[in-house]
């Protein structure tokens, strides 16, 4: 018997709002026909997401918005079910998590598009509230695989996992993103049985998805690689190839990240 496969691609890409980068996701989207693309940053409320626009790109959406700060959505070319709004039973006025179910070749997977916390400054307040997000974020991944076999968070991670996600780890080493906890936290997800997909292929050095606007950090390629997809198991088996898209980051007023995206190799 002939075994075929269907490439299914996902990405995840913090567009740091909709409103201006519109244009670029709906051409990016044009150029780069993926199947499911979770943004973050989105910052703008639920009335003003441009669900027309997203229509008119062939896409259905779903989303968790926010005025000025936060929010998340899935854009999907068929439609989700099942969706979840923020972690359950997590108390938090801050939109940062959605989840949705996908129809897809050999059956369903659950998508989780995800903006986790930045955290500011490691002893913080936001650094607290980034700890205590991360663990009950763990404690709702851990549930979801359970009632999901294929499950796939994509997000902004806010978190470099090790010193080769970072441009210069001398530097950056003890700050935020960086900080022994949130990789300790960082971890403890791949240790529910996620992997981490970027890194289930050889890649380029110094390969990150986020660069500061400041001191010309693109055009020197100091960045983190923040940005990640982490597939569980059934997926992670499937996955051909992962890459980071930076080509938008050179767009003129480009968000500070680059989409990454994973192709998937379904069975038809």
């Amino acid at each position: 018997m002939l075994n075929f496969s269907v490439p299914m691609h996902l990405a995840t890409w913090n567009v740091n709002s909709l409103n201006i980068r519109l244009p670029q996701v709906t051409a990016w989207l044009q150029a780069n026909p993926v199947d499911l693309l979770c943004l973050q940053e989105l910052k703008l409320a639920d009335d003003k997401f441009p669900a027309a626009a997203i229509e008119a790109a062939g896409y259905h959406a779903v989303c968790a918005g926010q005025k000025t700060y936060n929010g998340v959505a899935i854009l999907s070319r068929t439609p989700g079910r099942d969706v979840t709004r923020n972690i359950p039973g997590y108390e938090d006025l801050q939109q940062r998590v959605i989840a949705a179910t996908y129809d897809a070749p050999g059956g369903e997977i659950r998508v989780v598009s995800a903006y986790c916390p930045n955290g500011q400054a490691v002893g913080s307040q936001k650094y607290e509230y980034k700890l205590a997000w991360y663990r009950a974020f763990h404690a709702w991944l851990a549930d979801q695989l359970l009632q999901y076999p294929r499950l796939a968070v994509l997000g902004d991670y806010n978190i470099a996992p090790e010193d080769r996600d970072v441009h210069d780890p001398a530097k950056w080493e003890g700050s935020v993103l960086v900080s022994e906890p949130e990789r300790e936290a960082f971890r403890g997800l791949l240790n529910l049985g996620l992997a981490d997909a970027f890194r289930l292929f050889e890649q380029p050095p110094r390969s990150f998805s986020w660069w500061d606007y400041r001191q010309l950090g693109f055009r020197r390629n100091a960045g983190l690689r923040i940005d990640h997809v982490l597939l569980s198991a059934p997926l992670a088996r499937l996955c051909a190839e992962c890459t980071i898209d930076k080509t938008p980051r050179g767009n003129e007023q480009p968000s500070d990240h680059a989409p990454v995206v994973a192709m998937l190799g379904l069975a038809a």
